[in-house]
């Protein structure tokens, strides 16, 4: 009878113990924060028809592809770049994606010129369902590319390329002027292009508070302009620090791996990069 009564009672503790961890809200957002939005920048493999560079994608196990407007699509579609795509191209790019498990959220814009490229830019997300356009707009023309976002409700990820390539968007203070009074511009971080232009990632990170749309990921062998690129995880980016970061502001966007090295044959880095980022939890 003794036995009986001991095991009544400690049933319903170890329930309720078990109840507590399942609805413990701290345990549930670790959970949820472990997951990053993690994709493939197509740029990576830039040396290869579309098709090819989505099968390459499709191996390192993410959900998500940036395409670039200048890629070079071969394949079916002959010598047509990204940006020379009409309605039925359009419909055949979506198809490939759907093959292959990926979507598209974004596309970087690096030929549009005028107003009227901006728009055909416009035009071609809207038929790939692209959420968001990866863009280094001249500053004239901020006020023209921010409607345009509007009327489309596409949003524009300002990038930042290196103080060394010219960019006006290197620096994070640049980024905030110009997504003042824009209320269709946010922001694309580079840690890579942050560490050649001798700035502090995590401190860039921290300045975007807010605004940080997506990330493009990779790792330099030293913080200068002649810095090369080399396999995430080492070179001399804190990527702990970078993480712990991303969590404080409870970032949700994607984060895009970008390989400029070993052009010809990276995807084993690519992966690497996924399979490293991925596992990076504080």
């Amino acid at each position: 009878m003794l036995k009986k009564y001991w095991v009544f009672v400690a049933l319903p503790v170890l329930l309720l113990g078990l109840a507590s961890m399942v609805k413990n809200p701290t345990h549930e957002l670790s959970l949820k924060k472990s997951d990053w939005n993690i994709g493939v920048a197509l740029y990576s493999f830039n040396r290869f028809p579309f098709s090819t560079t989505l099968e390459k994608a499709k191996t390192t196990g993410v959900k998500y592809v940036e395409g670039f407007d200048f890629h070079k699509l071969g394949g079916d579609f002959g010598d047509k770049t990204m940006s020379d795509l009409g309605p039925s191209d359009a419909k055949a790019v979506r198809k490939l994606l759907k093959e292959n498990g990926l979507k598209m959220k974004s596309m970087y814009v690096g030929k549009a010129q005028n107003k009227g490229d901006w728009r055909k830019a416009f035009e071609l997300a809207k038929s790939l369902k692209i959420q968001y356009l990866v863009a280094e707009p001249k500053r004239e023309q901020w006020d023209m590319v921010d409607q345009l976002a509007g009327e489309f409700k596409i949003k524009i990820a300002l990038h930042q390329h290196s103080r060394e390539a010219g960019s006006i968007y290197w620096h994070p203070d640049s980024v905030l002027s110009a997504i003042k009074n824009h209320p269709n511009f946010g922001a694309c971080g580079d840690l890579g292009h942050w560490t050649r232009s001798g700035l502090n990632p995590i401190e860039s990170l921290k300045k975007l508070e807010g605004h940080l749309i997506s990330l493009h990921l990779k790792d330099l062998d030293g913080a200068k302009q002649s810095a090369k690129d080399v396999m995430v995880g080492e070179g001399v980016i804190d990527f702990e620090g970078v993480v712990k970061e991303l969590k404080r502001q409870q970032f949700e966007g994607e984060v895009y791996v970008e390989c400029e090295h070993k052009m010809e044959d990276n995807l084993e880095d690519v992966k690497h990069a996924v399979k490293y980022f991925g596992s990076l939890t504080p």
